[in-house]
């Protein structure tokens, strides 16, 4: 049995490629993904943590105590303290830092990667006695040494293309500085090198930006050899000040971290392991499909083994050999193509303004897992099925014919079942029309919903082909007998021609419904930022913990072209155990920047424990005006009763409370701020020069975006389209793989009908009809696919467009006419092109060497 597994294998080589691709791609769309999943989670992980590999133990400042001065928590860590823990026994070196945040304007005077919170980060260069800092090694220049000198690191010197000498702008927390660039330092940082900035100031100035004069932020200490961090840590403890610093290991401290930032990166993961479902289910598909196909062609070559004296034991284990060797094989191949597959998804799946952090790849036993289970398993399986029932034939029964037609029992059966999934499956979806909220449990049912509805189709497929070809039919049949022929040979077995269109049907499927539910969403998002907002344009801070610089509202207030501008201060309404936005305005002057619709009430009272809030807060507190609300403003005021003077449609510029813009700034994240600023301008006017003079206004301080309405329309569709995008490309692999099902399908019946079309050619029809034929079937197969797949996605995204309209209130079923007729046509175009290697075989087939083929 073994010599003929391996006879087998090499016996048909055409045969051994078509499948060894099928299941090498199959294994590379799960590999390629898992791997992108858990390299992108990696490099995020490192993009947010910071490395502890050579730090034992870290003294922080305590937090101050209730009624203390503002600055106590820095006062302790100076340098007596740091040359205190020098001496401490088990100590090797000390290490003092200053760390704050820094955005940087590249060369070209944009924000070097503004976006990336996490990785803006700003320090002191603090030498040793050797006049170096071992934690920041220059490579060109020098340290700074005053408070008019930059060091940053190699990286960001490259992106920003900078050189020693250069003037570099940039801000940490208020007014732009400008700043000579000395020197270009390396870091192992993985905040830095996962695709962050690095800053370096000297240290008095770093100690006047981020702590105070004279003291550090932190002090990190390396252990001597044969002393433990708990050692080091107790002995540091006791000198430090009771009530000012406290020591933490470096073990713990990357506990905690790791907690925080599985927390912070969980999301990275889901959607690509949700996408290695599908990866996997497609790609066994194929690979079922494609050896369902093989082993009944050697339906013959099986009962002559049977009529030799093999069993059916035998028979079997022959088939599952060759199917291990060709799985381990295509597995490894797999494997390494879906690194391959990794390693360029981040750059085709980055934008211009969202690049995905810099990492290594992340091999984890979870691809290589899935390349057996996919590779060899799948393939065992997919061959034990057929083989076990070629077996089970008589072999006088199989040598009279090689494709035994299913029994109207099995048929039957399969009906009932695929009815049962559908009533099931539809009756999931449609109960969530009724749902409000996008809460987990909804989402989880939608997913268990759309699963169920796809097996339903995926069983009634073979049932649904014969009428839905026939219909299609009457488009072909206006090519003549090769149209009708065409027609003939996707009918002559249903099953096969189902499995066949599967692979497009679930991917076309998947892309209309995404592209359905996006467009709804996305058209919803720009109509509620529109009708929010009745500002031109709006500067605002890149993140709430910053503010702009008060002078700059009265430089925007005096701009040239600028009628008005608000002035708006953001901060955190703690409700009911929720964290909710609060904009803190000025009643006279709002009205001129934000469009709001009351429902009851009105800002006229607005002022000091008085505040307006949105409908969705209204309906889940059950409060209207003149209603009383518990809430605690910002993070360090106690509960408070407030009372509600309005209530307001949601509106994404005015967040989910309104307040008075002086009780707001008291209890924002940077007391006495603003956080943005409502502009409208002269006659609504919208232009280069004038977004280059609010700039200029505002010190083209790289914290600050400075939008226009479009822009910031697009800003709030931007998630829903990186998402998107994010969907397509993996989806993308899964239309390759259906095209190889086609190229597959083709090629075997085409194998399979060589007489057939030996006879063709004989009776006189030429290559171009031969061609056509073929070309014409694959097409009816991808329209048949394409087909049940749209009307899966279409009834999907409609059954679970409530469960967006729980977050967008504007959110209405939004047909993208110009997708679905790309999608459409792209999937003809996959069976079109899947169809050229096979019909062009067939074309060159030899009449009378066809005819007397057995």
């Amino acid at each position: 049995m073994l010599r003929t597994a391996l006879r087998n294998v090499l016996a048909h080589k055409a045969r051994l490629v078509m499948t060894f691709l099928a299941v090498c791609l199959g294994v590379a769309f799960v590999c390629g993904t898992l791997v992108f999943a858990d390299s992108s989670a990696a490099a995020y992980r490192a993009a947010a943590s910071q490395t502890f590999a050579d730090v034992a133990v870290t003294v922080t400042p305590k937090a101050p105590q209730p009624g203390a001065a503002a600055d106590q928590s820095t006062t302790v860590l100076n340098d007596a303290l740091v040359e205190k823990l020098a001496d401490v026994p088990g100590v090797a070196a000390v290490h003092p830092s200053v760390d704050g945040s820094a955005v940087l304007n590249a060369a070209d005077g944009t924000p070097l990667r503004a976006e990336k919170a996490w990785g803006n980060l700003a320090a002191a260069y603090v030498p040793g006695k050797d006049d170096k800092d071992t934690r920041y090694p220059l490579v060109e220049g020098r340290a700074p040494q005053n408070g008019g000198e930059l060091a940053v690191d190699s990286g960001t010197a490259a992106a920003g293309d900078f050189s020693i000498g250069d003037t570099i702008t940039l801000a940490t927390d208020g007014p732009v500085m400008t700043k000579r660039l000395v020197g270009i330092v390396t870091t192992k940082d993985t905040r830095v090198t996962a695709g962050g900035t690095l800053a370096l100031f000297d240290k008095a100035t770093a100690q006047r930006l981020f702590a105070s004069p004279g003291n550090y932020t932190g002090i990190d200490l390396s252990a001597a050899s044969g002393t433990s961090e708990s050692e080091l840590s107790e002995r540091v403890t006791n000198v430090l000040p009771a009530d000012g610093a406290e020591a933490t290991t470096g073990t713990a401290q990357a506990a905690q971290q790791a907690t925080y930032v599985d927390t912070l990166t969980r999301g990275y993961t889901k959607l690509p392991l949700v996408f290695s479902g599908v990866a996997l289910f497609i790609g066994s598909f194929l690979i079922i499909n494609t050896f369902t196909m093989l082993v009944t062609r050697r339906t013959r070559e099986i009962a002559l083994l049977r009529a030799i004296g093999s069993s059916r034991r035998q028979v079997v284990l022959s088939v599952l050999l060759e199917a291990l060797l060709l799985g381990l094989a295509a597995s490894g191949a797999g494997f390494l193509l879906g690194l391959g597959i990794a390693w360029v998804l981040p750059d085709v799946l980055s934008t211009t303004g969202d690049t995905l952090p810099n990492g290594p790849l992340v091999i984890g036993p979870r691809p290589i897992v899935a390349a057996l289970g996919v590779g060899v398993g799948v393939t065992v399986l997919a061959a034990w099925l057929p083989s076990r029932k070629a077996a089970k034939v008589a072999p006088i029964e199989a040598m009279r014919s090689a494709e035994q037609p299913p029994s109207t029992t099995r048929s039957r059966v399969r009906a009932a079942v695929g009815v049962v999934l559908l009533v099931l499956g539809a009756g999931v979806l449609v109960a969530l029309r009724g749902a409000e909220d996008a809460s987990e449990e909804n989402l989880q049912n939608a997913m268990f919903g759309c699963a169920i509805l796809v097996a339903a189709m995926i069983a009634l497929a073979p049932l649904l082909a014969a009428p839905v070809i026939r219909l299609a039919g009457r488009l072909t049949g206006r090519f003549g007998i090769t149209g009708h022929l065409a027609r003939e040979n996707a009918l002559r077995d249903p099953r096969r021609t189902a499995a066949t269109a599967a692979t497009l049907m679930i991917s076309t499927a998947l892309v209309a419904g995404l592209a359905v539910i996006g467009n709804s969403a996305g058209q919803a998002l720009d109509h509620q930022a529109a009708a929010g907002l009745d500002a031109d344009y709006v500067i605002s801070t890149r993140t709430p913990t910053t503010g702009i610089d008060p002078a700059a509202v009265e430089r925007v207030s005096d701009t040239s072209g600028v009628r008005t501008a608000t002035a708006v201060t953001d901060s955190t309404l703690f409700i009911g155990g929720h964290v909710r936005q609060i904009s803190g305005v000025d009643p006279d002057s709002v009205d001129a920047a934000m469009k709001l619709d009351f429902t009851s009430g009105s800002l006229d009272d607005l002022g000091p424990g008085r505040i307006a809030v949105s409908s969705t807060i209204a309906r889940e507190h059950g409060v209207s005006a003149g209603g009383k609300i518990n809430a605690s403003m910002g993070s360090g005021q106690d509960l408070t009763q407030y009372t509600v003077v309005g209530v307001y449609e949601d509106n994404p510029v005015a967040n989910d409370a309104l307040g008075a813009r002086s009780e707001v700034q008291e209890n924002s994240f940077k007391p006495g701020s603003v956080q943005r600023i409502l502009v409208r301008t002269d006659n609504g006017s919208i232009s280069k020069s004038t977004e280059d003079r609010l700039r200029t206004a505002v010190g083209n301080n790289p914290l600050l975006k400075v939008q226009d309405r479009g822009e910031l329309v697009h800003e709030a569709a931007g998630a829903m389209s990186n998402l998107l995008t994010l969907m397509y490309g993996l989806l993308a692999i899964g239309v390759v793989i259906s095209s190889l099902g086609i190229v597959n399908t083709l090629a075997m019946s085409v194998s399979e009908r060589t007489r057939e079309i030996g006879v063709l050619r004989a009776i006189g029809m030429g290559r171009a009809g031969i061609r056509r034929m073929i070309l014409l079937e694959a097409v009816t197969v991808a329209a048949f696919g394409t087909l049940l797949g749209l009307a899966g996605g279409l009834f999907g995204a409609w059954a679970v467009g409530p469960l967006a309209g729980g977050a967008i209130p504007q959110y209405s079923l939004a047909l993208p006419w110009g997708t679905l007729l790309l999608v459409c046509l792209v999937s003809l175009a996959i069976g079109a092109v899947a169809a050229a290697v096979p019909a062009r075989r067939a074309a060159t087939l030899r009449p009378l060497e066809a005819v007397a083929e057995t």
